[in-house]
């Protein structure tokens, strides 16, 4: 295969580059906010697809962000390339704190406590395991005689995913907002000064031309 790599990275090196990106996160942030800047698009544009991207990254739809981060933008009609690059926001060293925001913010919205009715007695890494659990066996009851059982599902909608997805609104609206505001000055700035800088390049080989044809003319 043309685009297959020449060298095979082992299972472990690939869950640690998708921990500790290669050239640490702080270049991968430069490399983000550098792409961001110098896409060809209006400013307000931009900095509504850094909006959506961040809104998505507080959503519980996880494998599925660059999706709804593409869908929002063009719904509110922002640039879809800053909101894909901005669900980069959403990475392994912040989906714990995010994770616990929106959870939290959902459980109080609703008027919960992390403790209540069934499924009290298990952890929230316990629910995800039986979440699974049924999702396993369920499928393999399409092909065999056993019965569906979507309890330990229903346990982990309703007293996760739920919650989760009520409580990240709030929040993403937030520091969404946030990034807009944020961003919105930096790349009106950044697209600004580029411009003056082209502008001062062709003028600079605009003179450079008139003075070589000056030039030729004075020795004709």
């Amino acid at each position: 295969m043309v685009f297959k790599r020449r060298d095979r990275r082992p299972w472990w090196k690939i869950v640690y580059e998708t921990v500790w990106p290669k050239g640490g996160w702080k270049r991968a942030f430069y490399y983000i906010k550098h792409r961001v800047r110098r896409l060809p698009d209006p400013p307000h544009r931009i900095a509504r697809g850094i909006f959506a991207g961040i809104f998505v990254t507080f959503s519980p739809f996880f494998g599925m962000h660059f999706f709804a981060a593409a869908a929002l933008a063009l719904i509110i009609r922002g640039n879809i390339i800053a909101s894909l690059l901005s669900t980069f926001v959403g990475n392994p060293l912040t989906f714990v704190p995010i994770g616990a925001i929106s959870f939290q913010t959902g459980n109080f919205l609703l008027g919960r406590t992390f403790q209540h009715h069934t499924g009290a007695h298990r952890s929230l890494g316990g629910k995800f395991v039986d979440a699974w659990v049924d999702l396993k066996d369920n499928f393999f009851t399409l092909f065999g005689d056993g019965q569906a059982d979507w309890h330990n599902l229903y346990v982990f909608y309703d007293e996760v995913f739920f919650p989760y997805m009520i409580g990240g609104i709030i929040p993403g609206l937030i520091f969404g907002m946030i990034g807009y505001y944020v961003s919105l000055p930096v790349i009106q700035a950044y697209q600004k000064g580029r411009k003056g800088r082209i502008k001062d390049k062709l003028l600079a080989l605009k003179e450079k031309a008139a003075g070589k044809a000056d030039a030729k003319q004075n020795q004709d």
